[in-house]
């Protein structure tokens, strides 16, 4: 039995005006049919303009993947009729795509082998109402889009999820998409075959996937639907079929389309793109520290655990935010343990993607810890003041009094009061009992307002216990 397995993923690029007209890109949430002009809605006589910072980022993305950037790229007119798409084709580029032979390589160590990178123009969006309805809105006409095309070496469901994973993150970190699958700017085709003689089975494409977890499902009920009929003596039909969420199924769409049903030829209103290589090595010259890179240097220089690095280097600001604390503190895994546990704490609790909290603020908090001015306790409270006020860890320790209290004379005379009103806690310690211990230390936390130095407080209570 072998799954094979090959994936079209269509990422908007972050651009500001569409792909061939100036009319706005961010129309996610804007009234219907507002980001409009003739050029996007097909009208006669209206020209397009190739925006440049469009093909700048899909160069981005195309070197990111380690593509090979031909000379020479020409743009397409794909032709198919759907009331989504008013010029009646669809202008993209089709035998001689932007970029050929890269690759991605998933966090396995696996290398997927990427066919093409080409740009595109996306379609309008259909919206259905329950009265049965269908209404069109052209605001997304026109926006930027690239197609990347793996070749078929994907061979299972869990490997389709981790390499969209991983590119999301590579699109990510260049700042060319936004990767937000809900709102349709990721989106992902699957072919799928299985065969039971381990060759190339037949190709069925699926698609209405939006989210890692649908293409992970929808993918692994297609393997399970085609090996089944398939030990029937059942026969595959080369067709598209659409992920149902709801009924947890793929159903029939359409027979499955090839490059002849589309019609290409040449656009006649856009001249031939061409790549000189000071512009291509302009582009490379740009690119940030992709996240496989950041996670092999991560493993070599700051020694921290695979499942640190993996949640840090998952999102490009937060990688960056820790980098520069680590500058300032370098004690990376105590930096690591603070930022998993606390700012992404604060991060999900604010529902903000934005570290408010100055890295010196972090290094300073962590600082304060280690050489026993604030206490674990007290510390994640001054970092959560500091992240919502952007106060400074020092004026707000002192403005409230929070320095640790570590003088021993203080604290014993502050223990000598917590053991005289507690004879029965004493009596259970010098009986044997551990558990004493934690609520005498707990006491004195408390009379404290949690100021008292743990480590001190424990030692000097065990002085005390153990005298005769």
């Amino acid at each position: 039995m072998r799954t094979v397995i090959g994936l079209e993923v269509h990422a908007q690029l972050l651009t500001k005006t569409k792909l061939f007209c100036s009319c706005s890109a961010e129309y996610f949430g804007a009234p219907p049919n507002t980001h409009t002009c003739p050029v996007c809605l097909g009208m006669p006589g209206a020209l397009p303009v190739l925006n440049e910072k469009a093909v700048e980022y899909a160069l981005k993305a195309a070197l990111a993947l380690h593509c090979e950037i031909p000379h020479r790229s020409t743009f397409a007119r794909k032709n198919y009729f759907y009331p989504d798409l008013p010029k009646g084709y669809q202008i993209s580029q089709y035998d001689e795509p932007l970029a050929v032979r890269g690759y991605l390589e998933l966090p396995t160590g696996k290398r997927v082998r990427i066919r093409r990178v080409h740009l595109e123009e996306d379609a309008g969006k259909l919206l259905h109402t329950e009265d049965g309805v269908t209404l069109v809105d052209l605001n997304r006409a026109g926006v930027p889009l690239i197609e990347i095309v793996t070749e078929p070496d994907l061979g299972s469901p869990q490997e389709a999820r981790l390499y969209m994973e991983e590119l999301r993150r590579v699109l990510r970190y260049l700042g060319v998409c936004s990767g937000d699958m809900e709102e349709g700017s990721l989106r992902c085709d699957a072919n799928i075959s299985v065969s039971l003689d381990g060759e190339l089975g037949t190709k069925v494409e699926i698609k209405n996937m939006n989210s890692f977890r649908a293409i992970e499902d929808a993918l692994s009920f297609e393997e399970r639907r085609q090996r089944e009929l398939l030990h029937r003596g059942g026969l595959l039909a080369q067709e598209t079929r659409l992920w149902n969420e709801k009924t947890g199924q793929t159903e029939p769409m359409r027979s499955k389309e090839e490059s002849e049903d589309y019609r290409y030829f040449p656009d006649p209103d856009l001249v031939p793109l061409e790549i000189d290589d000071a512009w291509r090595e302009k582009v490379k010259r740009s690119l940030p520290e992709l996240p496989a890179q950041k996670r092999a240097r991560w493993a070599q220089e700051y020694k921290l655990p695979d499942y640190d690095i993996a949640v840090l280097t998952e999102e490009r600001p937060i990688a960056e935010y820790f980098e520069a604390v680590v500058r300032l503190y370098p004690n990376p895994k105590d930096v690591s343990n603070w930022m998993m546990s606390e700012i992404l704490r604060l991060l999900k609790e604010g529902q903000t993607t934005e570290i408010t909290l100055k890295p010196e603020h972090c290094a300073r908090v962590l600082e304060m810890v280690s050489v026993g001015q604030i206490n674990r306790t007290v510390a994640k409270d001054v970092l959560e003041e500091s992240f919502k006020t952007g106060k400074a860890p020092d004026e707000i320790v002192h403005e409230k009094g929070l320095l640790q209290i570590s003088d021993e004379s203080a604290l014993a005379e502050i223990m000598t009061k917590v053991l005289a009103e507690n004879p029965k806690a004493v009596a259970d310690f010098k009986s044997g009992k551990e558990a004493a211990l934690s609520f005498l230390q707990g006491q004195v936390m408390k009379i404290t307002g949690g100021k008292a130095d743990p480590k001190k407080t424990r030692e000097l209570l065990l002085q005390k216990l153990r005298e005769p």
